[in-house]
Formats: C-alpha cells, sequence, structure tokens
C-alpha cells in the first residue's frame, strides 16, 4: 500500500471518527433538552400553567411544514425525497445519505467517487442519494441547506452528479459556512458545462427545493441513522464502525450481490 492510499484512508477514518464524535454529543444535548422539558411540562401542571406550556411546545413544528415542497425532476421513493444515479434497473442499489458540510463525507467521497462512477457507468448499481442538513442542525448557518437545494437545482438540469462532484471537490471547512453565501454556488455551477442557465441561478436564488430538502432531512431524523455519511448496499449498512470498507472491497462486494444478474441499461451522463 503506498504512503499516499494509507494517508488518504487514515484522514478518512479520523474525520468519520471525529464526526461520529460530534453527532454523539449533539444526540445527548438532545436527549438531556427532551428530558429537561417533560420536566418542566410536570411542573407546569402542578402550578396551574399546563396550557401555556402545551402551547408554546407545539408552537414550532416540522422544519417542512413552511413552503410548499417541490421536488427535483426524476426524484423517486416515498414522497419522491431521492435522487437517483445510474441505470433505473440496476442489480444493486448503493444508498447514501450526506450532508454537503460534513468533512466525513468529504472524505467519503474522494476515497469512493472514481469506483461508485465506475459501477454506475457499468450498469452495475443506482446510486440514491438523500440530501441531509446535520451540520447547519450542529454548527449553525445554511450552507448545508444551500447546497442540497443547488444539488437539487441541477437534478432539474439533469447535471446532478457532476455538480454533487464540484461542491465537494470545493467544500470548505466545516465551521466555514461559505455555502450560504448562494453567489458561491453558482460560481461553482461555472465548472459544470451547461449548468449555469437562468433557469438554474433563479432555482437556487430562490430556493426553491429548500422544503423539499428540509423534508429529505426529517426523513433523516426518523430513519433511526444518526450520523453522516450513512452508506448502504441493497439495504445492508457498509460504511463506519466495524465496517472497514475500501473502494476495492466495495466493487468485491457488488460484484457478489449482482452474480448471475444482468447489468442495468445505461445511459448517457452529462460531461462534468
Amino acid at each position: 500500500m503506498s504512503n499516499r492510499n494509507r494517508d488518504g484512508k487514515q484522514s478518512a477514518r479520523e474525520a468519520l471518527r471525529e464526526q461520529r464524535a460530534r453527532e454523539a454529543a449533539r444526540a445527548k444535548r438532545k436527549r438531556t433538552a427532551v428530558v429537561a422539558g417533560a420536566v418542566v411540562g410536570v411542573l407546569a401542571v402542578g402550578t396551574g400553567i399546563g396550557l401555556a406550556v402545551a402551547n408554546s411546545g407545539s408552537s414550532g413544528g416540522s422544519s417542512s411544514a413552511s413552503g410548499s415542497v417541490v421536488p427535483p425532476k426524476g426524484a423517486i421513493g416515498k414522497n419522491s425525497l431521492v435522487i437517483p444515479v445510474g441505470a433505473a434497473n440496476a442489480p444493486s442499489t448503493l444508498t447514501i445519505y450526506e450532508d454537503f458540510r460534513c468533512p466525513a463525507c468529504d472524505a467519503f467521497e474522494k476515497a469512493f467517487t472514481p469506483t461508485i462512477h465506475q459501477l454506475e457507468d457499468t450498469g452495475q448499481i443506482r446510486t440514491e442519494y438523500h440530501l441531509v442538513t446535520l451540520i447547519d442542525g450542529n454548527l449553525g448557518g445554511t450552507g448545508s441547506l444551500n447546497a442540497a437545494n443547488a444539488a437539487a437545482c441541477a437534478q432539474d438540469a439533469g447535471r446532478f452528479r457532476a455538480y454533487h462532484d464540484v461542491i465537494y471537490n470545493n467544500q470548505p471547512d466545516e465551521r466555514d459556512d461559505k455555502f450560504a453565501d448562494k453567489n458561491t454556488l453558482l460560481q461553482l455551477a461555472d465548472k459544470v458545462p451547461g449548468l449555469k442557465t437562468p433557469a438554474f441561478t433563479s432555482c437556487v436564488t430562490n430556493g426553491t427545493h429548500d422544503s423539499w430538502v428540509k423534508k429529505s432531512n426529517d426523513d433523516f431524523n426518523a430513519s433511526g441513522f444518526n450520523s453522516t455519511p450513512t452508506v448502504l448496499l441493497n439495504g445492508k449498512s457498509i460504511y463506519g464502525g466495524s465496517n472497514n470498507l475500501t473502494p476495492a472491497s466495495l466493487t468485491q462486494m457488488v460484484q457478489a450481490a449482482n452474480k448471475g444478474k444482468p447489468a442495468g441499461t445505461v445511459t448517457a451522463t452529462p460531461p462534468s
């Protein structure tokens, strides 16, 4: 194994560990807040102000409740929350939950993107992307939301895969909410031939798919998964924890799952 490959894998593992530690701390804070809220509710009932507390607690609602939900073109799955890449009839499905501000997601993409593209382009897998705004929740800001909306706008234009890769290739430090600036996302679109049209610019500027992204994040929160990236092959988690996934082992797993099955019908992918 070359030093470069070894360093890359170590960096990916370290980024994943750091991300999971942050998310565990966030989950602990959330549990503490829930317990504290329950105690306040009990005390409020005892002092005759339970109704006021109940009204206060019900004022928030789901983040996806505001605005109409507009899925991007070609979105699939329950409530059209999935962006598919690759042959619709591919024998295996790779499911990825990820956040464009997430450093562990970036490490995963840097290590696995060429392999994923090769498997998509030979009809071996269809990749299903679920866009998440976990870092916005952890650190504040809107970069995860804005980048996911822009990626959905690229899906409208049939250029999701290329723009998805450009975003990760230009990901800032997670503490630098650079993607909150929509002009940054529009400038990155110049790197994808044919993407930056008036329709795309309007979609990014107006946040056309913001409510859809929020609904996708709500779905992630209800899924039982609690970190990004979450990666599944045919419904089974294969990345993180005790799963020492590598590009080579991913290819082997897909080949084993696809044994005896025909490859999917591949259509041309817009140039990146």
